[in-house]
């Protein structure tokens, strides 16, 4: 019998529920409570400008929108590796309870998207009180960072995936997935993009966390070090309402990974188009969404934007039905002496249908399609 699975006797019976286990945790910090701004709801099919009554606010320089503010420095725990879990030296293949438990010899991506209903009428008996669609326990994660690395260089080149299974289908929803010859450069201490989730991960079940990260070295795999590999369980009772960091120590450095169950959720996806751009600017696109106490940021987007286009991909957030998300977008111009702007739009969570958005700048305009939906 596996160390991990001992006090089997106190586990749920639920699909996951062996992935509950006991653990030694170090919690650091705190976090205060407050109350989260409303505004307007606006409908979808309306080509609009954001209006201040629709916007936070445009501000200037350096100065700091108030859900930033009340983003708090999150608790951190020590991850227990699941036993048998690494990749490399194929244990996690012959780990034989988890490929009862989650089929983890499949390697397949999930090909389950959100469940878009644009559609009010798709909605039995009435919408507004829809007993076949519902908001449901979900896993929010907010960000990835590279909190430890063992190579003596100002930064690193990554390369690999973190995936989380969970009970809809069991197949890897990738959270940031990179070929050996398309790696990111990251600083210790720096986030590490994410690429995923393809859908919002369910948590009426517990979830495993499945990573296998790299550092290149050189022309030849073989000389490359490992970072993290293995995998975790992030079980119902034990994952807080609050944001909450799981430090996972590797082989040659550590991976922070910082998540939250929010209990009545519902998926935002989030599609962004830039047109008319006059020239080249800096854009960073952030979600901010109220979770215990406070809101948390998670960073969407940052890069250089030269001409027209979509942004890369869709970005699936979970969000509190009874809430607000929050999108923040720093717009930079080289060579302006204006300073960075900074513009702020809410939207109200649903269950159903989207929100739409424009916003107009001097060198671009960027158009926000905000769809709800609810997991599967």
């Amino acid at each position: 019998m596996l160390r991990s699975w001992r006090n089997l006797d106190r586990v749920c019976r639920s699909a996951y529920g062996p992935f509950a286990m006991a653990r030694n945790i170090a919690v650091h910090g705190q976090t205060n409570r407050g109350k989260p701004n409303q505004t307007s709801h606006l409908p979808c099919g309306s080509a609009f400008f954001c209006t201040p009554s629709e916007q936070f606010a445009t501000t200037k320089g350096k100065n700091r929108a108030k859900m930033r503010k009340e983003t708090k420095k999150v608790n951190v725990r020590s991850s227990f590796i699941i036993d048998n879990s690494t990749h490399r030296d194929g244990s996690i293949y012959k780990n034989s309870f988890l490929q009862k438990i989650c089929s983890v010899t499949n390697r397949d991506e999930t090909q389950l998207e959100p469940m878009m209903l644009s559609d009010p009428t798709d909605c039995f008996p009435d919408r507004e009180r829809c007993a076949v669609h519902s908001a449901r326990n979900m896993m929010q994660i907010f960000s990835l960072k590279l909190a430890e690395v063992s190579v003596n260089t100002s930064s690193v080149q990554l390369y690999g995936y973190i995936a989380v299974r969970d009970c809809l289908d069991s197949l890897l929803n990738y959270i940031v997935n990179r070929s050996r010859d398309d790696p990111i450069t990251v600083q210790q201490g720096s986030l590490i993009e994410m690429t995923g989730p393809k859908r919002g991960i369910t948590m009426t079940s517990p979830v495993l966390v499945e990573f296998d990260m790299r550092i290149r070295k050189g022309e030849r795999e073989e000389d490359d070090l490992q970072l993290i590999d293995g995998a975790i369980d992030c079980e119902l009772t034990t994952t807080p309402l609050r944001p909450i960091t799981n430090h996972i120590n590797g082989d040659c450095g550590a991976v922070d990974i910082t998540l939250a169950l929010i209990p009545r959720a519902v998926e935002a996806t989030i599609d962004v188009i830039i047109s008319e751009v006059q020239t080249e600017f800096s854009l960073s696109l952030s979600s901010f969404v109220f979770v215990g106490g406070s809101h948390q940021g998670i960073e969407l987007f940052c890069g250089i934007i030269g001409e027209s286009c979509g942004l890369t991909r869709r970005y699936v957030i979970a969000v509190d039905k009874a809430s607000w998300m929050h999108l923040m977008f720093n717009i930079g111009q080289k060579g302006s002496k204006i300073g960075d702007l900074e513009h702020h739009c809410r939207f109200k969570a649903d269950i159903h249908g989207c929100t739409c958005r424009q916003i107009i700048l001097e060198h671009a305009s960027i158009s926000l399609k905000v769809t709800w939906s609810i997991v599967r």
